[in-house]
């Protein structure tokens, strides 16, 4: 017969060996290295004996172990395993705290865990605006755990016709953040901004209600005069948009060039992958009116940057382009819709076949056998298109080559 109450609380503080120590019922108090000591209660469950920690003696006293020890043998009476039941408390514990974590809670730690892989601050910036202007009206203070159908529905639904760009990448942000609460334990269940299988059901396709907005761009027999206008402006703007229509490149990727990417002797300029929409390094063939921009640039280089803004290293303004056009007057058109005007002419007015045009404007492949087979970047057919391009900017050539 198992002795009851054997220890004693002098017995306890008395610097014991290493060990086991019973006090009868299922209750120890285990020794370690160090004269560390601790609560145990020991049972037996399905033929496998389990030992349940009740806490450290220095915290535990022994009538407050025989407490807890008794509480355990009567969820033995029971049927229930002590240990089994601290976890579903303990379980219980987490589901409560989750239901207070809101949305908007979720929202900034998920911005916060993933700006820092995005391209650039301006992304985290559009991730917190649009949560702020259509999110947040609807379900910031909510608990992400209450976030269903409805409400989802009740932000997409009044901007899925109007803004469709803009709706569906509220979607896709709602979507990763619940994603992201599930793995954090938040929430459970199905996430109610997914698409596919879901809201695909709910909500009409973006191509059936979506209006498409192209960026305005100058007809192509007026592009010789306006660069003749553009080259009458004597500023490291006017440079600047010139070369960035010559090359057929987007505002971001002329604008942060530096000089390193720079490649004199082969007349080739090298965007790095972080500043392609594409995410990879893009070759471009220099035309000679490009390597003479660049060579006015060099006789006033101030920065590692080929076109400074007013700061101290740093490139010129998103904005200096946009400027430059209302200022010009010609505000009606768009920086980026000169890549149209480029692909229009080459289109319409030369016989280049139209990979060569796609590698210049460095879209990417959406056919996967194609862009398995098509390795190389057309380099030297692009450098003919690059100078026929200048030619026809200039007024002073044919457009076919």
């Amino acid at each position: 017969m198992a002795r009851i109450r054997v220890l004693t609380a002098l017995k306890i503080r008395q610097n014991l060996k290493p060990g086991m120590y019973a006090d009868g019922l299922g209750l120890y108090l285990k020794v370690r290295d160090g004269n560390a000591k601790s609560w145990i209660f020991r049972y037996r469950t399905g033929g496998k004996l389990r030992d349940m920690g009740l806490g450290p003696f220095h915290t535990v006293s022994l009538a407050e172990a025989r407490e807890k020890a008794e509480v355990c043998r009567a969820m033995r009476l029971k049927g229930l395993d002590p240990l089994a039941e601290r976890h579903k408390e303990q379980q219980a514990k987490v589901i409560e705290a989750a239901e207070t974590v809101t949305f908007e809670e979720c929202a900034e730690t998920y911005i916060a865990a993933h700006k820092d892989g995005w391209k650039n601050s301006k992304h985290a910036e559009q991730w917190t605006s649009t949560l702020q202007a259509y999110v947040y009206p609807i379900f910031k203070d909510r608990p992400v755990a209450a976030i269903d159908d409805a409400l989802v529905l009740k932000v997409l639904q009044p901007i899925w016709k109007e803004k469709t760009e803009t709706a569906a990448r509220v979607r896709g942000r709602i979507e990763r953040i619940l994603d992201w609460a599930r793995t954090m334990k938040y929430r459970t269940g199905d996430n109610p901004a997914r698409w596919k299988g879901h809201l695909a059901h709910l909500l009409p396709r973006r191509s059936r209600v979506a209006t498409v907005n192209h960026h305005a761009a100058l007809p192509i027999d007026e592009m010789p005069a306006f660069i003749q206008i553009l080259r009458r402006e004597e500023t490291v703007v006017a440079r600047a948009f010139e070369f960035c229509i010559l090359n057929a490149t987007r505002t971001n990727e002329t604008m942060g060039m530096r000089w390193s990417e720079y490649d004199e002797k082969a007349q080739l300029w090298t965007v790095p992958a972080t500043r392609m929409k594409a995410s990879r390094d893009h070759r471009i063939p220099l035309a000679r009116r490009s390597q003479l921009i660049l060579t006015e640039m060099q006789e006033i280089r101030t920065s590692d940057f080929v076109f400074p803004g007013g700061k101290q290293e740093r490139p010129l303004s998103s904005m200096a382009f946009l400027m430059l056009l209302r200022r010009l007057k010609r505000d009606s058109i768009t920086a980026h819709g000169f890549r149209s005007t480029f692909r229009d002419w080459a289109a319409e007015r030369t016989d280049f076949p139209s990979e060569v045009v796609e590698m210049a404007l460095a879209h990417t492949i959406s056919n996967k056998v194609e862009a398995a087979y098509r390795r190389g970047d057309l380099f030297d057919k692009r450098r003919q298109l690059a100078e026929a391009w200048a030619a026809f900017c200039a007024g002073t050539a044919p457009s076919k080559p």
